[in-house]
């Protein structure tokens, strides 16, 4: 249960940071004399070994929460956040600490979890993989409120208290053609009728256009319209508006142009829509999936079967190496499969099969299930992939790559597939597709025996 704001007691105090958190908050422990001593305190701002001042935000049974006021001896670690909305913004919690020591706390995060959820640990731990650490975010979500009292139209991700949002002028891990622009956006919708009735603007990034998606409760005029026509013309996107559910997204005006990106390595284009999902990191992306494979082995003739595919972002390269082989992508959102056949079409690989299936479900009447294959790659949502792990016909496998999102379900399901169906985790290592945020990426091998 959480505390009023205004029942805590926010008088300054000192504390000393002992730890880092997996959500990239400075531990600490109240010091004696404070009423609550030895309790667990989470401070925002804050990195190991770093004494600084806090108040306090939170409260819970187990645990405080607080936020940094002053550093009063900082970590040789620490850096000048480089977004003048740290802080305040919860898009980012980790732009204080040095970039090489981000990774090293994502790698140790990992081997936690994979430790003290799923005790195991891998044979060998991989070298982490990095890309560009500013201006890669090519898909996210701006929220958008109008505040009366303010007079003003604000747009940006949530605060840290994510009751808000904030008033962002600028996001620095957002591609530079969108990401400079938050405040004319802002102003943008600030100066439409409709502003009131715009409660998100998605964006999304092909290779050759940024598509901006506003979500409208409220039919939109055609001065509106024209505002957006006129916006989308002078910065260079593609709008497209959303009256309802996904199904409702359309062009402001005429046929808008595709969106891809490609997969050069691969020879490779994948066409999507502004809602789809794709990876958020594109350079990082091509090298995850390098990675994926090298660690897969595709050898000539196998059958490989790439679970939770999506628009196929592994399963076409799988196919484009697999030669004589043949792999089978399997995926919950139909209208996905749908756009995945088309790419397969679109490059014309003819040795790959897509199917509509619900992981999390009883799979006993699909037919794939019963077709038999050599490998598996599985890249899930956050829930991870137990259910269908524990379906899936595993004493056949030669290797399983987890490409995983989660590293707390990636601990739980490695743990089944370790100390229950007698895999080995042979590699397992960190992918930085999110710098600057606490969020873990990391990629998984299991196999029979050493690696």
């Amino acid at each position: 249960m959480r505390i009023a704001v205004a029942r805590l007691d926010q008088t300054p105090k000192t504390v000393v940071i002992s730890d880092l958190s997996h959500d990239g908050r400075g531990v600490a422990h109240w010091p004696d004399g404070h009423a609550q001593s030895g309790k667990a305190v989470f401070v925002a701002g804050a990195l190991p070994g770093e004494t600084v001042v806090v108040q306090q935000t939170g409260r819970s049974k187990h645990f405080d929460e607080a936020r940094t006021l002053d550093v009063l001896d900082a970590s040789k670690d620490r850096v000048a956040p480089r977004c003048p909305h740290f802080g305040v913004c919860g898009g980012c919690v980790l732009q204080h600490l040095e970039a090489d020591q981000q990774i090293e706390y994502k790698q140790r995060v990992l081997l936690d979890n994979l430790q003290r959820i799923g005790h195991v640990l891998p044979g060998t731990v991989l070298p982490p993989l990095r890309g560009d650490s500013w201006g890669y975010r090519r898909k996210g979500r701006l929220s958008v409120r109008r505040v009366e009292k303010k007079d003003k139209t604000l747009v940006g991700f949530r605060e840290q208290d994510p009751r808000f949002v904030a008033d962002l002028r600028e996001c620095h891990t957002i591609l530079p053609q969108l990401g400079f622009k938050l405040d004319v956006l802002a102003a943008l919708v600030d100066g439409m009728d409709g502003r009131r009735d715009i409660p998100q603007i998605e964006f999304i990034a092909g290779d050759a256009a940024i598509a901006l998606v506003f979500r409208h409760l409220q039919p939109l005029g055609e001065a509106d319209r024209a505002r957006l026509a006129a916006f989308g013309q002078a910065h260079g996107f593609v709008i497209f508006l959303q009256p309802g559910g996904v199904d409702s997204v359309q062009p402001l005006a005429g046929e808008a142009p595709p969106l891809s990106f490609h997969l050069p390595q691969w020879n490779i284009e994948l066409v999507f829509r502004p809602l789809d999902f794709i990876q958020v990191n594109a350079k990082l992306n091509q090298a995850m999936i390098t990675r994926a494979l090298e660690l897969l082995d595709v050898q000539p003739g196998e059958r490989v079967l790439d679970l939770f595919c999506g628009l196929g972002n592994f399963t076409l390269p799988l196919a484009r190496v697999a030669g004589a082989g043949s792999v089978v992508g399997v995926e919950g959102d139909a209208g996905l499969v749908a756009r995945a056949r088309a790419n397969a079409a679109h490059n014309s690989l003819a040795n790959v099969q897509f199917h509509t299936a619900d992981l999390a479900q009883d799979l006993r009447g699909q037919p794939w299930l019963k077709q038999g294959f050599d490998k598996l790659l599985l890249d899930p949502a956050r829930a991870g992939a137990l259910e269908v792990l524990k379906q899936l016909p595993l004493k056949g496998l030669k290797r399983i790559v987890y490409v995983s999102c989660h590293p707390g379900s990636l601990a739980r399901d490695a743990g089944y597939l370790v100390n229950e169906a007698g895999w080995t985790l042979q590699a397992a290592g960190v992918m930085d597709m999110f710098p600057q945020t606490a969020h873990v990426e990391s990629v998984a091998l299991f196999g029979i025996g050493d690696w």
